[in-house]
């Protein structure tokens, strides 16, 4: 089809039969099916931008616990699903231990950008790190590199988790400096970021990081036990539960 009406294409017999039996005006029945292929589209494009952002599974701001972790109340959660912080490029630091919902809390706002058309990506700093260290050598990379400099917010989970070599620091520090009052981006991390002059090995490097990422940032300290290990799955879990040992051995 000329229009590239695809869906009308798909579902017309359908919607024929359903005509047939409710009998709408034609005005009504062109604007159900024009209805119809705009939503579809929408739908089929935000599956592709969640794909392509390769945020968790697990994304549900919806069914975030705030009984579980402390340090960020309903409210807001909510004031940042709003996104307006976006608008003024602000920044967003998760910090705390492993376990206490970083990583959940950005992707969450990663695919609430993405429901309201933004670019959004989320990557972890040793993909970042891998990217920048090979665009120039991978069209793979380097596709990478051009959808986090044209993103509206970026994710960069566990920051400073593992040492970092001088000259990829160096790299990552341009990256930050170039997104700079352009991009937003939510940092996850484990380390204060005091300790990240120690993970980059330069203070200097360290101190110029965080000026630009510091700049205009919302600092959020998570606190609580591991969710992870709270909620444990086990092979042998009905054994457990029950205390039954098998007497069997191999």
């Amino acid at each position: 089809m000329r229009l590239n009406l695809c869906y009308i294409q798909q579902k017309l017999n359908s919607m024929i039969i359903k005509a047939q039996e409710e009998k709408p005006t034609y005005m009504d029945f062109l604007a159900n099916s024009l209805r119809m292929e705009a939503e579809l589209r929408e739908s089929h494009t935000r599956e592709l931008r969640v794909k392509m952002s390769r945020i968790p599974p697990k994304h549900d701001l919806d069914e975030y616990d705030y009984n579980f972790v402390s340090g960020l109340s309903e409210r807001q959660i909510k004031e940042l699903r709003q996104l307006a912080w976006m608008e003024q490029a602000f920044n967003l630091i998760l910090m705390g231990p492993s376990g206490t919902g970083k990583t959940y809390i950005a992707a969450g706002l990663i695919y609430e950008a993405i429901k309201v058309g933004k670019k959004a990506y989320m990557f972890t700093m040793e993909e970042v790190i891998t990217c920048l260290r090979t665009k120039d050598i991978s069209a793979a990379a380097l596709q990478t590199y051009r959808k986090i400099l044209n993103a509206n917010l970026l994710a960069i989970d566990d920051i400073m988790l593992f040492p970092v070599k001088k000259e990829d620091s160096a790299a990552f520090f341009n990256l930050i400096n170039t997104l700079h009052e352009k991009v937003s981006i939510i940092i996850t991390t484990n380390k204060s970021p005091t300790e990240w002059a120690e993970t980059l090995d330069d203070e200097v490097l360290a101190s110029a990081l965080l000026d630009r990422l510091l700049y205009k940032c919302e600092v959020v300290k998570l606190s609580g036990n591991s969710y992870r290990m709270e909620n444990r799955k086990t092979i042998f879990k009905q054994e457990k539960e029950t205390g039954q040992v098998s007497s069997k051995t191999t």
